[in-house]
């Protein structure tokens, strides 16, 4: 066995159907007296509901959480905290509702306690993103990890059908990444396999029945898994032609991690000969970027940049910004065939 370095990131987790009625305990246990609910527009009626559990603990509701985490909302809300006096925060919802607690965490050191509706897996990871000026910049730093989160596959029942399988979609890409992650250890590959194996039992479940309570739990379950591979390693060509597409271009979070994911495992493939392996065991196939290709589409998620609102002319652009500080990728990025895997996730075209 190779050498290896694995060091545990700090979580508290509460799992279960029916974990939101350990909210105020969890509250006490941070040491916390006014706690800041977040959310985004759309889940204005939960944040409401996670405020009146809380009571005189619930310092207020700031509800404009968005995508990528605009600079200004992130400073918005920091100020808002201030004007509270909140000293902790609550993120109810999924990634745009944890960055945007992340980025009032990284200037001020409050706690946050996560509540988590998708299964985008930020709230197990130290890593935060800030958009400025059309780019998405993100970096790590333990402050912005959630001290606790609550996992209640309840909460996840409002959550649509569509944006359910893109979610989980978006979680397997973090397992997948960190299976050929440059610092990558054995204990995260188990759980990343485990975290895929879930999803892709998870995905057809909900496909057929999103009412299915166990097919949410065991989403959530991979979630976890996947963002807890997420914030222990790092990441590699797909993240960084997600972040590329989301910020520059504002393109739907979790919908693009589908559609690119097929696509990055393809061009990693026989550079990274074990990692696949390990994906098409846990999906019950033969070829890792096939079986993702299929999973997506076989369950109504979109297969194709176009269909998200890229247009053509914007794949040069892309190939550029995304050759710009690369992050490690077990293949060396090209320009040339970077800008093929391109053209092929904007036309959808089943890898080979």
């Amino acid at each position: 066995m190779d050498a290896f370095v694995y060091t545990a990131q700090p979580a508290r987790v509460i799992f279960g159907a029916g974990s939101l009625q350990h909210l105020e305990r969890e509250i006490g246990l941070l040491g916390a007296q006014r706690a800041l609910v977040l959310c985004t527009p759309e889940q204005r009626a939960t944040a409401e509901a996670v405020a009146q559990r809380l009571g005189e603990r619930a310092a207020g509701i700031f509800d404009r959480a968005v995508m990528h985490v605009p600079l200004e909302t992130a400073r918005e809300a920091r100020e808002v905290a201030r004007a509270l006096g909140a000293d902790c925060a609550v993120a109810v919802g999924g990634g745009s509702t944890t960055g945007l607690g992340k980025a009032i965490a990284l200037d001020s050191g409050l706690p946050i306690l996560a509540i988590p509706t998708t299964y985008a897996g930020s709230e197990m990871t130290p890593i935060y993103g800030l958009t400025e000026g059309g780019v998405k910049k993100t970096g790590r730093d333990t402050r912005v990890l959630p001290r606790t989160v609550i996992y209640d596959p309840k909460l996840t029942l409002s959550l649509p059908v569509g944006l359910s399988i893109t979610s989980a979609m978006n979680a397997m890409a973090h397992a997948a990444e960190g299976l050929y992650a440059v610092d990558g250890n054995p204990i995260m590959s188990l759980m990343a396999e485990e975290g895929i194996r879930a999803l892709g039992t998870a995905i057809p479940a909900l496909h057929a029945n999103g009412r299915d309570i166990e097919a949410r739990g065991q989403a959530l379950y991979g979630a976890w898994l996947c963002g807890t591979v997420l914030g222990h390693v790092g990441m590699a060509l797909h993240h960084k032609l997600c972040h590329t597409l989301g910020g520059s271009f504002n393109l739907p979070h979790a919908e693009v991690h589908t559609v690119v994911l097929p696509h990055a495992l393809a061009y990693n493939a026989e550079a990274a000969p074990q990692a696949m392996a390990r994906i098409a065991r846990a999906l019950g196939a033969q070829s890792a970027p096939a079986a993702v290709f299929d999973l997506a589409q076989r369950h109504g998620a979109p297969v194709a940049l176009r269909d998200l609102g890229l247009a053509a002319t914007d794949l040069d652009r892309a190939a550029d910004i995304a050759c710009a500080n690369p992050y490690h990728n077990p293949r060396p990025l090209e320009r040339g065939p970077l800008r093929e895997l391109l053209q092929r996730a904007y036309e959808g075209t089943r890898p080979s």
